[in-house]
Formats: structure tokens, sequence, C-alpha cells
């Protein structure tokens, strides 16, 4: 059963959120991480006790969910969202659209919150987006937003924790 879920959600990933349909890659991939940056320092035992077995999976394991089954995939109130990892702001709502990719999207993150790293696995060619803070993965990021600025963050419910607090 759980090979069956892995693989539907492979399929759905490669057929929902791959890059635009020109093949074009986003400028920030070639931003990989640098290695200067200094990330929230925790042993795996530590993140395992802090985080459930699905964060875990998606933050420290670059897991994904299933589409259109996260709990922000069709949230729209106003406040920000923060890594479920360290708890840093990373989207606030006004940035938050419907993609109706199964995952929830924004147009922009917020500055100095997201690292971008060129992602070549399950076949693809896509670039990954990771918490600054933390390390955790996040989802990955896409230049076919239907918005001014071109981007769709295509997110992870789990990676993510919803303050109406600004």
């Amino acid at each position: 059963m759980k090979v069956l879920h892995l693989l539907y959600v492979v399929i759905v990933l490669f057929t929902s959120c791959q890059s635009n349909k020109d093949g074009n890659t986003l400028k920030e991939s070639t931003k990989n991480m640098n290695s200067h940056t200094k990330f929230t320092e925790k042993t795996d035992a530590e993140w395992k006790k802090e985080l459930s077995p699905e964060q875990y999976h998606i933050l420290r394991e670059n897991g994904t969910e299933a589409p259109h089954t996260g709990k922000y995939n069709l949230h729209f109130e106003n406040g920000n969202y923060y890594c479920a990892g360290c708890n840093q702001k990373l989207f606030n709502s006004e940035a938050k659209f419907r993609s109706n990719c199964g995952w929830p999207s924004f147009d922009e993150a917020i500055a100095g919150s997201i690292a971008y790293k060129e992602d070549n696995s399950h076949g693809m060619h896509r670039t990954e987006i990771r918490c600054t803070k933390c390390n955790g993965h996040i989802g990955h990021v896409f230049n076919d937003g239907p918005t001014e600025t071109g981007k769709r963050y295509c997110v992870n419910s789990i990676s993510i924790q919803f303050n109406t607090q600004k």
C-alpha cells in the first residue's frame, strides 16, 4: 500500500508541479545554499522528538504530502505562515493564491526566509525551497505562477504552520 501511495505521489508531482511549459528554470536554481549559512543545529534524534513523523519525513527527509490533502491547500485566512521546524516566518497570506495543483501556493516568500537548491530527483529538474533558519524542506518553486511575480511556491502544508498574528 505504501508503495502505491509513493508511486501516486511521484506521478502527481511529475504531472502537476513541473517547471513551466517552455522547460525554463528559475534564475534562483543557480543560487544554491551558501556553504557559510548557519542553520539550527539539531541531531536527528532531537528533530524526531520535536516533529511528528509526517513533519520529520517532509522537513528532514525531503518528502511530500499527497496532493489535495494538506490543511492549508484551500486555506485563505489573513495571517502568516511559519516553518513548522523552527517557527521562522516564510510567507504571508497576501502572497497565497489558488493554484489548483493540490498544494498551498504562494507567489512570494518573506525576504531572506527561503534558500533555493537545484533538485534533479525523480527524473525532473526543479528548484527546491528550504528554510534558511533550520534547512527544512518546504517544497519547490516554479516560474509558472499566474501573478505579477510569475512564481509559484508549491508548499507542503505539513512543513508550515499558520498564525493570524502579524
